[in-house]
């Protein structure tokens, strides 16, 4: 249990409170992991998530992705074939595990995780 709970970073709350391992906002809704070892405003934290693809590049929104292997599609019989080229990516808080919000040739927006594709 955390005794001197921090202010919301969102609104700037002070009655935040411990829900499990969250801290709450009741003023605005905002949830969030509250920082190990005091609150580090200045190493980019909680705000800066790292995305790094199949081999270990950081991605960036904007970037060009190459995917490594053949993805099954629903309602497609063929499916994104290994070695399909995916330009300007965006970075997102994806559903399970889907990180990177694009569109592709052929196939339209969709949704791809970082561990199928490499930087080109």
């Amino acid at each position: 249990m955390i005794e001197n709970l921090p202010p919301c970073p969102k609104c700037s709350c002070e009655y935040t409170y411990e829900m499990n391992a969250l801290v709450v906002c009741p003023e605005c809704g905002h949830e969030w992991v509250p920082a190990e070892g005091g609150d580090t405003e200045g190493d980019g934290g909680a705000g800066e998530r790292v995305v790094k693809d199949a081999v270990g590049n950081v991605l960036n929104d904007g970037d060009t992705v190459t995917v490594v292997k053949a993805l099954k599609v629903k309602g497609s019989p063929s499916g994104i074939k290994a070695g399909t080229k995916v330009r300007n990516i965006r970075l997102i808080d994806g559903v399970d595990g889907h990180d990177i919000d694009c569109r592709i040739e052929g196939f339209g927006a969709m949704q791809l995780k970082s561990s199928v594709v490499k930087k080109a």
